[in-house]
Protein backbone atom coordinates (compact mmCIF):
# COMPACT_ATOMS: atom_id res chain seq x y z
CA UNK A 1 0.00 0.00 0.00
CA UNK A 2 1.65 3.11 -0.99
CA UNK A 3 2.37 5.52 2.11
CA UNK A 4 -0.06 8.56 2.64
CA UNK A 5 1.55 11.87 2.42
CA UNK A 6 2.03 13.28 5.56
CA UNK A 7 0.91 16.67 5.22
CA UNK A 8 -2.49 14.91 4.12
CA UNK A 9 -5.28 15.77 6.94
CA UNK A 10 -7.38 13.97 8.48
CA UNK A 11 -10.51 13.95 6.08
CA UNK A 12 -9.07 13.00 3.51
CA UNK A 13 -7.32 9.93 5.16
CA UNK A 14 -11.09 9.55 6.53
CA UNK A 15 -12.17 9.36 2.59
CA UNK A 16 -9.85 6.66 1.37
CA UNK A 17 -11.14 4.47 3.79
CA UNK A 18 -14.41 4.41 3.10
CA UNK A 19 -15.62 6.25 6.14
CA UNK A 20 -16.60 9.31 5.04
CA UNK A 21 -18.83 10.25 2.43
CA UNK A 22 -21.01 13.14 1.15
CA UNK A 23 -24.50 13.03 2.48
CA UNK A 24 -23.20 10.96 5.93
CA UNK A 25 -25.05 11.81 9.15
CA UNK A 26 -22.82 14.72 10.94
CA UNK A 27 -21.51 15.84 7.93
CA UNK A 28 -22.54 19.52 8.10
CA UNK A 29 -21.55 19.24 11.75
CA UNK A 30 -17.69 18.30 10.99
CA UNK A 31 -17.52 20.25 8.10
CA UNK A 32 -14.37 22.01 6.98
CA UNK A 33 -13.99 25.08 8.50
CA UNK A 34 -10.99 27.62 7.47
CA UNK A 35 -7.81 26.53 9.69
CA UNK A 36 -9.91 23.68 11.54
CA UNK A 37 -7.32 21.39 10.43
CA UNK A 38 -3.97 23.37 10.43
CA UNK A 39 -1.54 21.33 12.23
CA UNK A 40 -1.19 22.16 16.17
CA UNK A 41 2.06 24.62 16.54
CA UNK A 42 2.94 21.56 19.24
CA UNK A 43 2.99 19.10 16.48
CA UNK A 44 4.55 21.16 13.98
CA UNK A 45 8.34 20.01 14.87
CA UNK A 46 6.46 16.41 14.98
CA UNK A 47 6.29 16.85 11.15
CA UNK A 48 9.48 17.61 10.59
CA UNK A 49 10.45 14.54 12.45
CA UNK A 50 8.39 12.65 10.11
CA UNK A 51 9.46 13.88 6.94
CA UNK A 52 12.80 14.77 7.89
CA UNK A 53 15.54 12.09 5.97
CA UNK A 54 18.13 9.60 8.10
CA UNK A 55 21.47 11.11 6.90
CA UNK A 56 19.95 14.67 8.00
CA UNK A 57 18.94 13.16 11.28
CA UNK A 58 22.63 11.51 11.90
CA UNK A 59 24.31 14.74 10.82
CA UNK A 60 22.40 16.86 13.33
CA UNK A 61 22.85 14.12 16.11
CA UNK A 62 26.27 15.51 17.47
CA UNK A 63 24.84 19.05 18.20
CA UNK A 64 22.38 17.97 19.71
CA UNK A 65 23.93 15.67 22.10
CA UNK A 66 26.45 18.61 22.98
CA UNK A 67 23.24 20.78 23.86
CA UNK A 68 22.07 18.11 25.70
CA UNK A 69 24.78 17.74 27.65
CA UNK A 70 25.13 21.51 27.87
CA UNK A 71 22.08 21.65 29.52
CA UNK A 72 22.73 19.19 32.24
CA UNK A 73 25.78 20.52 33.21
CA UNK A 74 24.01 23.99 33.67
CA UNK A 75 21.57 22.42 35.71
CA UNK A 76 24.13 20.30 38.00
CA UNK A 77 27.43 19.91 36.86
CA UNK A 78 28.48 17.83 39.68
CA UNK A 79 25.48 15.23 38.59
CA UNK A 80 25.94 15.39 35.42
CA UNK A 81 29.44 14.62 35.80
CA UNK A 82 28.59 11.85 37.94
CA UNK A 83 26.18 10.44 35.20
CA UNK A 84 29.45 10.52 32.59
CA UNK A 85 31.92 8.90 34.45
CA UNK A 86 29.63 6.33 35.61
CA UNK A 87 28.58 5.41 32.25
CA UNK A 88 32.20 5.32 30.78
CA UNK A 89 33.58 3.40 33.76
CA UNK A 90 30.32 0.60 33.10
CA UNK A 91 31.47 0.27 29.52
CA UNK A 92 34.96 -0.50 30.81
CA UNK A 93 33.80 -2.58 33.15
CA UNK A 94 31.52 -4.34 30.34
CA UNK A 95 34.78 -4.50 28.26
CA UNK A 96 36.86 -6.33 30.87
CA UNK A 97 33.99 -8.75 30.90
CA UNK A 98 33.95 -9.54 27.30
CA UNK A 99 37.65 -9.70 27.45
CA UNK A 100 37.42 -12.21 30.28
CA UNK A 101 35.08 -14.59 28.36
CA UNK A 102 37.72 -15.36 25.66
CA UNK A 103 39.47 -16.74 29.47
CA UNK A 104 37.01 -18.60 30.41
CA UNK A 105 36.33 -20.15 27.17
CA UNK A 106 39.93 -20.57 26.18
CA UNK A 107 40.41 -22.78 29.67
CA UNK A 108 37.16 -24.55 29.19
CA UNK A 109 37.94 -25.41 25.26
CA UNK A 110 42.04 -26.36 26.16
CA UNK A 111 43.32 -30.13 26.24
CA UNK A 112 43.71 -32.15 29.37
CA UNK A 113 41.38 -32.73 32.48
CA UNK A 114 38.06 -31.31 33.74
CA UNK A 115 39.13 -30.69 36.30
CA UNK A 116 42.42 -29.06 35.31
CA UNK A 117 40.28 -27.12 32.84
CA UNK A 118 37.84 -25.66 35.00
CA UNK A 119 40.94 -24.71 37.45
CA UNK A 120 42.37 -23.01 33.92
CA UNK A 121 39.08 -20.77 33.44
CA UNK A 122 38.70 -19.76 37.41
CA UNK A 123 40.52 -17.14 36.99
CA UNK A 124 39.22 -15.39 33.98
CA UNK A 125 36.08 -16.16 35.47
CA UNK A 126 36.57 -14.72 38.82
CA UNK A 127 37.49 -11.23 36.45
CA UNK A 128 34.06 -11.87 34.44
CA UNK A 129 32.00 -12.09 37.94
CA UNK A 130 33.89 -8.78 39.28
CA UNK A 131 33.73 -6.87 35.92
CA UNK A 132 30.01 -7.90 35.56
CA UNK A 133 29.23 -6.83 39.28
CA UNK A 134 31.14 -3.25 39.25
CA UNK A 135 29.23 -2.93 35.42
CA UNK A 136 25.92 -3.45 37.77
CA UNK A 137 26.69 -0.83 40.49
CA UNK A 138 28.38 1.51 38.09
CA UNK A 139 24.89 1.55 35.87
CA UNK A 140 23.09 2.02 38.89
CA UNK A 141 25.34 5.33 39.64
CA UNK A 142 24.68 6.68 36.98
CA UNK A 143 20.57 5.47 36.85
CA UNK A 144 20.37 7.26 40.39
CA UNK A 145 22.43 10.92 38.83
CA UNK A 146 20.36 10.49 35.85
CA UNK A 147 17.68 10.48 38.26
CA UNK A 148 18.70 13.67 40.22
CA UNK A 149 19.30 15.72 37.27
CA UNK A 150 16.36 15.08 35.25
CA UNK A 151 13.93 16.98 37.40
CA UNK A 152 16.84 19.48 37.97
CA UNK A 153 16.89 20.21 33.86
CA UNK A 154 13.13 20.61 33.88
CA UNK A 155 13.54 23.26 36.79
CA UNK A 156 16.47 25.25 35.32
CA UNK A 157 14.80 25.38 31.85
CA UNK A 158 11.28 26.52 33.51
CA UNK A 159 12.83 29.57 35.92
CA UNK A 160 14.84 30.39 32.71
CA UNK A 161 11.67 30.81 30.49
CA UNK A 162 9.83 32.65 33.80
CA UNK A 163 12.92 34.89 34.16
CA UNK A 164 13.01 36.42 30.62
CA UNK A 165 8.66 36.42 30.36
CA UNK A 166 9.38 38.90 33.11
CA UNK A 167 11.77 40.68 31.85
CA UNK A 168 10.51 41.73 28.50
CA UNK A 169 9.37 45.35 27.90
CA UNK A 170 5.41 45.33 28.31
CA UNK A 171 5.08 46.44 25.18
CA UNK A 172 6.26 42.77 24.08
CA UNK A 173 3.30 41.10 25.52
CA UNK A 174 1.28 42.40 22.80
CA UNK A 175 3.19 40.91 19.97
CA UNK A 176 1.44 38.24 18.69
CA UNK A 177 4.85 36.21 17.40
CA UNK A 178 6.37 36.17 20.66
CA UNK A 179 3.23 34.67 22.33
CA UNK A 180 3.42 32.10 20.20
CA UNK A 181 6.73 31.69 20.61
CA UNK A 182 6.41 31.77 24.70
CA UNK A 183 3.09 29.76 23.78
CA UNK A 184 5.26 26.58 22.24
CA UNK A 185 8.37 26.84 24.52
CA UNK A 186 6.01 26.40 27.27
CA UNK A 187 4.10 23.63 26.09
CA UNK A 188 6.25 21.68 24.49
CA UNK A 189 9.63 23.71 25.21
CA UNK A 190 10.53 22.62 28.85
CA UNK A 191 9.50 19.31 28.65
CA UNK A 192 11.40 18.67 25.45
CA UNK A 193 14.69 20.14 27.58
CA UNK A 194 14.04 17.57 30.00
CA UNK A 195 13.58 14.74 27.60
CA UNK A 196 16.53 16.17 25.52
CA UNK A 197 18.60 15.60 28.67
CA UNK A 198 17.12 11.89 28.90
CA UNK A 199 17.55 10.52 25.46
CA UNK A 200 20.49 11.96 25.12
CA UNK A 201 22.07 10.49 28.00
CA UNK A 202 20.22 7.12 26.71
CA UNK A 203 22.09 7.98 23.49
CA UNK A 204 24.94 8.34 25.08
CA UNK A 205 24.61 4.63 26.81
CA UNK A 206 23.79 3.04 24.02
CA UNK A 207 27.41 4.67 22.15
CA UNK A 208 29.15 3.43 24.95
CA UNK A 209 28.11 -0.19 24.69
CA UNK A 210 28.43 0.10 20.91
CA UNK A 211 31.83 1.03 21.65
CA UNK A 212 32.73 -1.43 23.68
CA UNK A 213 31.30 -4.14 21.69
CA UNK A 214 33.14 -2.54 18.52
CA UNK A 215 36.14 -2.11 20.40
CA UNK A 216 36.41 -5.97 21.61
CA UNK A 217 35.37 -7.22 18.05
CA UNK A 218 38.66 -4.88 16.62
CA UNK A 219 40.89 -6.75 19.05
CA UNK A 220 39.84 -10.11 18.37
CA UNK A 221 39.72 -9.82 14.77
CA UNK A 222 39.04 -6.59 12.58
CA UNK A 223 37.52 -8.30 9.88
CA UNK A 224 34.64 -8.73 12.06
CA UNK A 225 33.70 -4.74 12.80
CA UNK A 226 32.31 -4.37 9.50
CA UNK A 227 29.99 -7.73 9.64
CA UNK A 228 28.69 -5.93 12.73
CA UNK A 229 27.89 -2.70 11.00
CA UNK A 230 25.94 -4.96 7.97
CA UNK A 231 23.92 -6.79 10.47
CA UNK A 232 22.66 -4.04 12.06
CA UNK A 233 22.25 -1.32 9.13
CA UNK A 234 18.72 -3.26 8.23
CA UNK A 235 17.24 -2.89 11.78
CA UNK A 236 18.45 0.60 12.16
CA UNK A 237 16.46 1.44 8.96
CA UNK A 238 13.38 -0.49 10.00
CA UNK A 239 13.54 1.39 13.45
CA UNK A 240 13.43 4.61 11.92
CA UNK A 241 11.21 4.11 9.49
CA UNK A 242 8.50 2.65 12.18
CA UNK A 243 9.14 5.53 13.95
CA UNK A 244 8.80 7.79 10.82
CA UNK A 245 4.73 5.84 10.17
CA UNK A 246 4.02 6.11 13.84
CA UNK A 247 4.84 10.03 13.63
CA UNK A 248 2.77 10.38 9.90
CA UNK A 249 0.16 8.58 11.55
CA UNK A 250 -0.32 10.45 14.68
CA UNK A 251 -0.40 13.73 11.97
CA UNK A 252 -3.37 11.86 10.28
CA UNK A 253 -5.17 11.62 13.40
CA UNK A 254 -4.95 14.62 15.48
CA UNK A 255 -7.90 16.41 13.88
CA UNK A 256 -9.93 13.25 14.31
CA UNK A 257 -8.73 12.84 18.07
CA UNK A 258 -9.32 16.58 18.76
CA UNK A 259 -13.36 16.16 17.70
CA UNK A 260 -13.60 13.23 19.31
CA UNK A 261 -12.25 14.63 22.55
CA UNK A 262 -14.45 16.99 21.83
CA UNK A 263 -17.72 15.36 21.34
CA UNK A 264 -17.04 12.91 24.21
CA UNK A 265 -17.12 15.80 26.49
CA UNK A 266 -20.59 17.23 25.51
CA UNK A 267 -21.63 13.25 25.74
CA UNK A 268 -20.10 12.71 29.17
CA UNK A 269 -19.72 16.32 30.93
CA UNK A 270 -23.14 17.73 33.36
CA UNK A 271 -22.83 20.94 31.85
CA UNK A 272 -24.33 20.35 28.43
CA UNK A 273 -26.53 17.07 29.41
CA UNK A 274 -29.49 19.19 29.93
CA UNK A 275 -29.51 20.49 26.00
CA UNK A 276 -28.16 17.31 25.18
CA UNK A 277 -31.37 15.63 25.79
CA UNK A 278 -33.38 18.97 25.29
CA UNK A 279 -32.57 18.75 21.29
CA UNK A 280 -32.15 14.68 21.44
CA UNK A 281 -29.29 14.74 19.51
CA UNK A 282 -27.62 12.13 21.68
CA UNK A 283 -28.03 9.21 19.06
CA UNK A 284 -26.31 11.47 16.26
CA UNK A 285 -23.29 12.31 18.67
CA UNK A 286 -23.15 9.17 19.39
CA UNK A 287 -22.87 7.78 16.12
CA UNK A 288 -20.63 10.48 15.31
CA UNK A 289 -18.03 9.36 17.88
CA UNK A 290 -18.51 5.89 16.65
CA UNK A 291 -17.63 7.12 13.27
CA UNK A 292 -14.62 8.79 14.10
CA UNK A 293 -13.77 5.79 16.28
CA UNK A 294 -13.52 3.79 13.40
CA UNK A 295 -10.97 5.96 11.62
CA UNK A 296 -8.79 6.23 14.20
CA UNK A 297 -8.85 2.31 14.73
CA UNK A 298 -8.55 1.72 11.39
CA UNK A 299 -5.68 3.86 11.12
CA UNK A 300 -3.72 2.10 13.92
CA UNK A 301 -4.20 -1.36 12.05
CA UNK A 302 -2.74 -0.07 9.40
CA UNK A 303 -0.10 1.46 10.68
CA UNK A 304 0.44 -1.45 12.86
CA UNK A 305 0.32 -3.86 10.18
CA UNK A 306 3.23 -1.89 7.71
CA UNK A 307 5.60 -1.24 10.74
CA UNK A 308 5.04 -5.42 11.70
CA UNK A 309 5.84 -5.90 7.31
CA UNK A 310 8.75 -2.89 8.22
CA UNK A 311 10.06 -4.41 10.88
CA UNK A 312 10.07 -8.21 9.56
CA UNK A 313 11.47 -7.11 6.63
CA UNK A 314 14.16 -5.41 8.83
CA UNK A 315 15.07 -8.61 10.71
CA UNK A 316 14.92 -10.68 7.75
CA UNK A 317 17.81 -8.92 6.41
CA UNK A 318 19.45 -8.30 9.66
CA UNK A 319 19.59 -11.93 10.20
CA UNK A 320 20.72 -12.49 6.47
CA UNK A 321 23.64 -10.09 7.63
CA UNK A 322 23.87 -11.95 11.23
CA UNK A 323 25.12 -14.96 8.94
CA UNK A 324 27.17 -13.67 7.14
CA UNK A 325 29.00 -12.48 10.55
CA UNK A 326 28.71 -15.75 11.65
CA UNK A 327 30.02 -17.50 8.62
CA UNK A 328 32.92 -15.09 8.65
CA UNK A 329 33.31 -16.16 12.36
CA UNK A 330 33.44 -20.06 10.56
CA UNK A 331 35.63 -19.46 8.14
CA UNK A 332 38.36 -17.67 10.84
CA UNK A 333 37.76 -20.60 13.01
CA UNK A 334 38.00 -23.36 9.45
CA UNK A 335 41.18 -21.72 8.21
CA UNK A 336 42.82 -21.26 12.03
CA UNK A 337 42.90 -17.83 11.94
CA UNK A 338 40.71 -17.78 15.05
CA UNK A 339 41.30 -19.78 18.54
CA UNK A 340 37.12 -21.34 19.54
CA UNK A 341 37.12 -19.37 22.55
CA UNK A 342 38.22 -16.15 20.85
CA UNK A 343 35.12 -16.92 18.20
CA UNK A 344 32.47 -17.30 21.21
CA UNK A 345 33.39 -14.18 22.55
CA UNK A 346 32.89 -12.49 19.29
CA UNK A 347 29.85 -14.42 19.13
CA UNK A 348 28.31 -12.75 22.03
CA UNK A 349 30.18 -9.48 20.83
CA UNK A 350 28.08 -9.23 17.73
CA UNK A 351 25.19 -10.31 19.93
CA UNK A 352 25.54 -7.16 22.05
CA UNK A 353 26.88 -4.82 19.27
CA UNK A 354 23.27 -5.62 17.15
CA UNK A 355 21.22 -5.35 20.25
CA UNK A 356 23.20 -1.70 21.01
CA UNK A 357 22.80 -0.44 17.67
CA UNK A 358 19.19 -1.28 17.28
CA UNK A 359 18.35 1.16 20.53
CA UNK A 360 20.82 3.55 19.18
CA UNK A 361 18.28 3.68 16.28
CA UNK A 362 15.23 4.30 18.11
CA UNK A 363 16.69 6.54 20.89
CA UNK A 364 18.09 8.81 17.67
CA UNK A 365 14.92 9.53 16.44
CA UNK A 366 14.08 10.32 19.83
CA UNK A 367 16.79 12.95 20.02
CA UNK A 368 16.27 14.37 16.71
CA UNK A 369 12.11 15.34 17.52
CA UNK A 370 12.84 16.38 21.29
CA UNK A 371 15.70 18.85 19.75
CA UNK A 372 13.19 20.27 17.27
CA UNK A 373 11.12 21.30 20.04
CA UNK A 374 13.81 22.43 22.17
CA UNK A 375 14.67 24.60 18.57
CA UNK A 376 11.47 26.73 20.17
CA UNK A 377 12.47 26.90 23.86
CA UNK A 378 15.94 28.43 22.70
CA UNK A 379 14.41 30.85 19.83
CA UNK A 380 12.02 32.40 22.42
CA UNK A 381 14.88 32.73 24.99
CA UNK A 382 16.73 34.87 22.16
CA UNK A 383 13.77 36.43 21.54
CA UNK A 384 12.78 37.35 25.06
CA UNK A 385 16.74 38.16 25.77
CA UNK A 386 16.75 40.85 22.91
CA UNK A 387 14.10 42.17 24.32
CA UNK A 388 14.73 42.45 27.82
CA UNK A 389 14.12 45.68 29.98
CA UNK A 390 17.42 46.67 31.02
CA UNK A 391 17.84 46.05 35.08
CA UNK A 392 18.68 48.62 37.24
CA UNK A 393 22.32 49.57 38.20
CA UNK A 394 21.21 50.88 42.01
CA UNK A 395 19.64 49.24 44.75
CA UNK A 396 16.82 50.82 45.86
CA UNK A 397 17.08 52.81 49.37
CA UNK A 398 15.17 51.67 52.14
CA UNK A 399 13.55 54.66 52.53
CA UNK A 400 12.98 58.38 51.12
CA UNK A 401 12.82 61.78 52.16
CA UNK A 402 11.18 62.31 48.81
CA UNK A 403 10.09 60.64 45.05
CA UNK A 404 10.61 63.05 42.24
CA UNK A 405 8.65 62.68 38.46
CA UNK A 406 10.76 64.16 35.91
CA UNK A 407 9.03 64.61 32.62
CA UNK A 408 7.04 61.91 32.67
CA UNK A 409 5.27 60.60 29.30
CA UNK A 410 3.46 57.05 29.00
CA UNK A 411 1.62 56.00 25.71
CA UNK A 412 -0.16 52.69 25.40
CA UNK A 413 0.22 50.32 22.12
CA UNK A 414 -1.69 52.42 18.88
CA UNK A 415 -2.44 54.93 21.16
CA UNK A 416 -3.27 58.55 19.47
CA UNK A 417 -1.70 60.58 22.22
CA UNK A 418 0.32 59.93 25.63
CA UNK A 419 -1.83 58.62 28.40
CA UNK A 420 0.46 60.59 30.77
CA UNK A 421 2.40 63.55 29.00
CA UNK A 422 5.39 65.45 30.42
CA UNK A 423 4.41 65.33 33.83
CA UNK A 424 6.76 66.69 36.93
CA UNK A 425 5.55 66.22 40.13
CA UNK A 426 6.93 65.54 43.83
CA UNK A 427 5.84 63.31 46.71
CA UNK A 428 7.29 64.26 50.03
CA UNK A 429 7.35 61.71 52.83
CA UNK A 430 4.66 62.01 55.06
CA UNK A 431 2.38 63.78 52.51
CA UNK A 432 -1.06 63.23 51.18
CA UNK A 433 -1.23 63.93 47.68
CA UNK A 434 -4.45 63.87 45.61
CA UNK A 435 -4.21 63.41 41.48
CA UNK A 436 -7.88 64.62 40.19
CA UNK A 437 -9.30 65.08 37.09
CA UNK A 438 -11.91 64.06 34.56
CA UNK A 439 -12.50 60.12 33.26
CA UNK A 440 -9.03 60.20 30.71
CA UNK A 441 -7.22 62.69 32.46
CA UNK A 442 -4.22 60.73 32.67
CA UNK A 443 -4.62 60.03 36.64
CA UNK A 444 -5.07 55.96 37.05
CA UNK A 445 -1.79 55.62 34.64
CA UNK A 446 -0.10 57.95 36.30
CA UNK A 447 -0.35 56.09 39.29
CA UNK A 448 0.54 53.25 37.56
CA UNK A 449 3.52 54.51 37.01
CA UNK A 450 4.90 56.12 41.22
CA UNK A 451 3.18 52.23 41.93
CA UNK A 452 6.17 50.73 40.00
CA UNK A 453 8.09 52.85 42.15
CA UNK A 454 6.49 50.86 44.95
CA UNK A 455 7.75 47.55 43.71
CA UNK A 456 10.59 49.07 44.93
CA UNK A 457 9.71 50.31 47.88
CA UNK A 458 7.82 47.38 49.01
CA UNK A 459 8.72 48.08 52.89
CA UNK A 460 8.90 51.72 52.51
CA UNK A 461 5.72 53.97 54.08
CA UNK A 462 4.34 54.83 50.68
CA UNK A 463 0.52 54.24 49.97
CA UNK A 464 -1.10 54.41 46.17
CA UNK A 465 -5.44 54.54 46.76
CA UNK A 466 -7.20 54.50 43.62
CA UNK A 467 -10.83 55.46 44.27
CA UNK A 468 -10.59 53.47 48.32
CA UNK A 469 -14.12 54.15 48.84
CA UNK A 470 -15.91 53.42 46.15
CA UNK A 471 -17.80 50.56 47.46
CA UNK A 472 -18.43 52.55 50.43
CA UNK A 473 -21.84 54.40 51.42
CA UNK A 474 -21.96 58.27 52.21
CA UNK A 475 -21.32 58.16 55.63
CA UNK A 476 -18.43 55.55 55.93
CA UNK A 477 -16.82 57.29 53.16
CA UNK A 478 -17.05 60.64 55.07
CA UNK A 479 -15.39 59.14 57.97
CA UNK A 480 -12.46 57.42 55.33
CA UNK A 481 -11.85 60.74 54.84
CA UNK A 482 -12.15 62.61 57.82
CA UNK A 483 -9.99 59.84 59.75
CA UNK A 484 -7.28 59.69 56.26
CA UNK A 485 -4.09 60.56 57.90
CA UNK A 486 -4.87 58.76 61.01
CA UNK A 487 -5.23 56.18 58.99
CA UNK A 488 -2.28 55.80 56.67
CA UNK A 489 -0.42 56.49 60.24
CA UNK A 490 2.13 59.29 58.94
CA UNK A 491 2.28 57.05 55.63
CA UNK A 492 3.12 58.90 52.59
CA UNK A 493 -0.37 58.96 50.72
CA UNK A 494 -1.39 59.32 46.73
CA UNK A 495 -4.75 59.69 46.40
CA UNK A 496 -6.61 59.15 42.96
CA UNK A 497 -10.30 60.11 42.91
CA UNK A 498 -13.28 61.94 40.86
CA UNK A 499 -14.67 63.11 44.66
CA UNK A 500 -13.60 66.76 44.95
CA UNK A 501 -14.59 67.12 48.44
CA UNK A 502 -12.38 64.06 49.86
CA UNK A 503 -9.56 66.01 48.59
CA UNK A 504 -9.75 69.21 50.94
CA UNK A 505 -7.11 68.11 53.74
CA UNK A 506 -4.63 66.96 50.89
CA UNK A 507 -1.47 68.94 51.72
CA UNK A 508 -0.81 68.82 47.45
CA UNK A 509 -3.82 68.68 44.45
CA UNK A 510 -2.52 68.05 41.12
CA UNK A 511 -5.20 68.63 38.61
CA UNK A 512 -4.19 66.60 35.47
CA UNK A 513 -5.95 66.90 31.98
CA UNK A 514 -5.22 64.96 28.90
CA UNK A 515 -2.24 63.73 30.52
CA UNK A 516 -0.88 66.60 31.58
CA UNK A 517 -0.79 68.64 34.92
CA UNK A 518 -2.66 71.79 34.53
CA UNK A 519 -2.67 72.86 38.09
CA UNK A 520 -1.22 72.09 41.58
CA UNK A 521 -1.69 73.49 45.04
CA UNK A 522 -3.62 72.93 47.97
CA UNK A 523 -7.18 73.56 48.20
CA UNK A 524 -7.56 77.15 48.76
CA UNK A 525 -5.24 77.57 46.38
CA UNK A 526 -6.89 76.44 43.85
CA UNK A 527 -10.44 77.25 44.53
CA UNK A 528 -8.66 80.82 44.40
CA UNK A 529 -7.30 80.50 41.05
CA UNK A 530 -11.06 79.68 39.59
CA UNK A 531 -9.19 77.37 37.01
CA UNK A 532 -10.34 73.61 36.28
CA UNK A 533 -10.15 72.48 39.74
CA UNK A 534 -12.38 75.30 40.59
CA UNK A 535 -14.88 74.34 37.79
CA UNK A 536 -14.88 71.00 39.31
CA UNK A 537 -15.52 71.03 42.77
CA UNK A 538 -18.09 73.68 42.30
CA UNK A 539 -19.88 71.55 40.02
CA UNK A 540 -19.74 68.58 42.27
CA UNK A 541 -20.81 70.16 44.95
CA UNK A 542 -23.69 72.11 43.07
CA UNK A 543 -25.51 68.57 43.19
CA UNK A 544 -25.25 68.39 46.47
CA UNK A 545 -27.36 72.00 47.17
CA UNK A 546 -31.06 72.77 47.35
CA UNK A 547 -32.31 74.12 43.55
Amino acid sequence: MPEADPGTNADEGETRQGESRPGSPGEGMLADQEGELDLPYWLTSTEEAANTSFPRMVRRLPRLLREAWLLGWRASRRTTLAVLVSQVAAGVAAAVGLISVVGVLDGLLRAGPTPDRVRAAVPSLALLVLALAVRGLLASAATAAHGRLSPMVSEAAEMRLLDLTTRVDLATFDDPSWRDAMERARDRGISAAQQLVDHGIDLFTHLVGLGVAAGVLTVLHPALLPMLVLAVVPTAWAAVRSAKLNYRSRLRLIAVWRRQRMLGYLLAAREPAAELRAFTVRRVLLAEVGRLLRVSTNEEIRVIGRVVRTNLLGQALSGLATGLAYAMLFWLLWTGRMALATAGAAAYAINMGIGKLTELAFTANRVYEQGLYFADFQGFCELSTARAEPEPGRRAPDGFTEIQLRNVTFAYPDAERPAVDDVSLVVRRGQIIALVGENGSGKSTLAAVLAVSRAFHRDAPLLICDEPTANLDARAEHEVYRRLRELAAGRTVVLITHRMASVREADRIYVLDHGSVVEEGDHEELMAAGGLYAQLFTLQASAYQSA
